[in-house]
């Protein structure tokens, strides 16, 4: 097995310049020193609270926002300042609305061509067209579908559409940037599966962003959780729902819905009470000190770095 991870972030940070009145600038710190290695084949799921960071982290992974600070190496080669042509082959993303990120002027045959022509893929029109084709039926489409545009399709078979683009350019690593989370629970279910069944048939390596951590568990072999930008806890899928250790995903586990009544009464909950802290001016320590019911002095004066609590699994805790 390959030691070298297929991505590898060194304290990744991005912060968001924002002017307030009387011409006052402030930063959001959207992500906070994530240290994350992703390993070639394996889907790592990515999950927290919306606005924590999740898809800022995603898209700053692929240098569609540049980093304010840290490193981002792509098979140990650092592309922190890279261009990023040569490496979009490489990387591609799956975006979380299929309508908003699907051009209407476009039909379904430009849209999942574009990639071939910008990256040179296709030699003739014949072999454009060919390819064109086979990237729709492997996700489900017919060929009949490239001359439609995409209000003519249902969310779902949008989201396939957006699929076919991200694998056109053949990629080793894609981010799915909460995929499904716009779509029925049925059609979740389908686009989930071929999913799998194209890594399984591609060697893709997946991080996984979604806020739905039963989604995550299914799909994902680890998952790392996020608080307003920092990673707070990283294991393998089973340990993680096994063994929670900080505070914030016993909370996110414990609101996963369970379809029994009586095992719903008879489970015991933390109610987290105070006030979220604001991204732009973060409390001193733990950034969830202020909602943890575990919080002790040393919490509300030095943030905790993520360390490794058990062989596999990683918590930025000061409890456990």
């Amino acid at each position: 097995m390959n030691k070298v991870p297929l991505i590898h972030l060194e304290n990744l940070k991005k912060y968001f310049r924002v002017k307030e009145s009387w011409g006052k600038i402030k930063y959001i710190h959207a992500v906070e020193s994530v240290p994350l290695d992703i390993r070639e084949g394996e889907t790592l799921g990515l999950v927290g609270e919306s606005g924590c960071g999740k898809t800022t982290l995603g898209r700053t992974v692929l240098r569609l926002y540049e980093p304010t600070g840290g490193k981002i190496f792509f098979k140990g080669e650092d592309i922190t300042h890279a261009d990023m042509l040569p490496f979009r082959r490489k990387m591609q993303i799956i975006f979380q609305d299929p309508s908003s990120s699907l051009n209407p002027r476009m039909t379904v045959g430009e849209i999942v061509g574009e990639p071939l022509d910008i990256h040179k893929l296709a030699v003739s029109r014949e072999e454009r067209k060919d390819r064109i084709r086979g990237l729709l039926e492997r996700v489900g489409l017919n060929s009949e579908h490239a001359n439609r545009y995409p209000h003519e399709f249902s969310g779902g078979q949008q989201q396939r559409i957006g699929i076919a683009r991200a694998l056109a350019v053949e990629p080793e690593f894609i981010v799915c940037d909460e995929p499904v989370s716009a779509l029925d629970v049925s059609i979740q279910s389908q686009i989930v599966n071929m999913l799998e069944d194209m890594q399984a048939e591609l060697g893709l390596t997946y991080l996984f962003i979604a806020h739905d951590i039963s989604v995550v568990r299914h799909i994902s072999r680890r998952i790392a959780v996020m608080y307003l930008g920092y990673l707070v806890e990283l294991a393998e899928s089973y340990e993680l729902y096994k063994n929670p250790l900080h505070p914030y995903t016993k909370s996110l586990l414990q609101a996963v819905p369970v379809p029994d009544p009586d095992l719903t009464r008879s489970r015991k909950r933390t109610i987290l009470e105070g006030e979220i802290p604001s991204p732009m001016e973060s409390p001193p320590g733990c950034r969830f000190h202020t909602l943890c019911p575990a919080a002790k002095k040393q919490c509300a004066e030095a943030a905790p770095e993520l360390r490794e609590a058990a062989p596999g699994h990683e918590v930025a805790c000061w409890g456990p």
